[in-house]
């Protein structure tokens, strides 16, 4: 019987009721769960993943409970897909696209939307819905809301293990370099340079960074990080990060910060390293503490115009299709990010345990899924 259950998902899978998915079954724990199959709306698609990604920010929602307590709530928000259903006004995909999934997906008719705040529709934060407001991709099978605004078909020629990367690495990063408004000849500190931080060093020099400061502990980050063109390497473990940059620049600091890493005290060193008229870029998952600590001399006792902004990324299809247009073009290698590949659906919990240990050579684990 079982054997025909196989068959029957794999020839026709808009038959399949049920699916098997890993879940958050409350603070401090997860599992396999059997759910309900997502049922498509007529601007909808329903998809199954072929590329997905373990991220911090899972870290931070289960082990930390730092959006409350979920239950039963599939884990999950990167991911390359392929669609098996779409709604009946869907008119730009159809069943068999392979299709790449952006963490956030706005509901674009929103006011916030077109107001140019698609990430907060409906209130803030509102635009990330996997595994925050509804389940996630790590799953059989997986829902994606306005689907021909929030998918993006892959091109031929880009992998989908590198492809994963584009739906929250690559655009969180990029973020990070174009809140904190970089300008030709800025020096720039990136704190935490894990897969985010990376890919925001890499922001920096695309637009015209000259000294750029990353900041992390791991010689394969610290690798990757000259890679995409980081000038200084810096390690929390050496001492004060401002202590350490205001001695690097002649006592002068740095015009922008890019927060990456670290936790609500972080941004005392950040405020202490920045120009007057620098701008502190926060995209950070801050997944503990109730207050941010913002140090009273050194903000100028609040004149100091020393600007510090904080946003989630963009999603949507737009900004997929344009990074996938970086990669294609070379300006963009987010595939140096890779360091674990993991085969099947069942390898998810083995990836995301992984992202949670960090060992010395993580960056980044993939894991491919095959359904033939």
């Amino acid at each position: 019987m079982e054997t025909d259950v196989s068959a029957l998902r794999r020839e026709s899978p808009r038959l399949q009721t049920a699916m098997r998915a890993f879940a958050m079954l409350g603070i401090g724990r997860t599992g396999w769960i059997e759910k309900p199959r997502p049922v498509c709306g007529p601007l909808d698609a329903i998809c199954r993943p072929i590329a997905l990604a373990p991220c911090t920010s899972d870290i931070h929602t289960v082990w930390e409970g730092a959006l409350g307590d979920r239950h039963n709530l599939v884990l999950g928000h990167e991911g390359v897909g392929e669609v098996v259903e779409v709604g009946s006004l869907v008119r730009d995909f159809k069943p068999g696209d392979r299709v790449i999934v952006p963490a956030i997906t706005p509901d674009w008719s929103a006011s916030e939307s077109q107001g140019g705040y698609s990430m907060h529709d409906r209130g803030m934060l509102g635009g990330w819905k996997f595994s925050n407001t509804k389940d996630g991709l790590f799953a059989e099978y997986f829902h994606v809301n306005d689907a021909d605004g929030n998918l993006a078909h892959l091109p031929s020629g880009l992998e989908p293990a590198t492809a994963v990367l584009l739906s929250d690495m690559a655009p969180t990063g990029l973020h990070g370099a174009e809140l904190a408004n970089i300008a030709f000849g800025d020096t720039v500190c990136v704190i935490g340079v894990g897969p985010v931080g990376l890919m925001a060093v890499r922001g920096a020099v695309l637009r015209g960074a000259s000294r750029i400061f990353a900041v992390g502990s791991r010689r394969k980050c610290f690798d990757v990080a000259l890679a995409y063109g980081a000038t200084d390497l810096l390690s929390y473990k050496n001492g004060g990060l401002a202590e350490q940059i205001l001695k690097l620049t002649g006592g002068r600091g740095v015009d922008r910060v890019i927060v990456a890493g670290g936790g609500v005290e972080t941004f005392e060193d950040a405020v202490k390293m920045l120009v007057p008229g620098g701008t502190i870029a926060n995209i950070n998952y801050l997944g503990e503490g109730e207050y941010v600590k913002i140090p009273r001399a050194e903000w100028g006792v609040g004149m100091g115009h020393k600007t510090i902004r904080g946003g989630l990324m963009p999603g949507g299809r737009r900004r997929m299709e344009r990074l996938a247009a970086m990669v294609l073009a070379g300006r963009l290698t987010p595939g140096l990010l890779i360091t674990h590949r993991f085969e099947g659906l069942e390898s998810v919990e083995d990836a995301l345990l992984l992202m949670k240990d960090k060992p010395p050579d993580l960056i980044k684990p993939v894991i491919t899924v095959s359904w033939e």
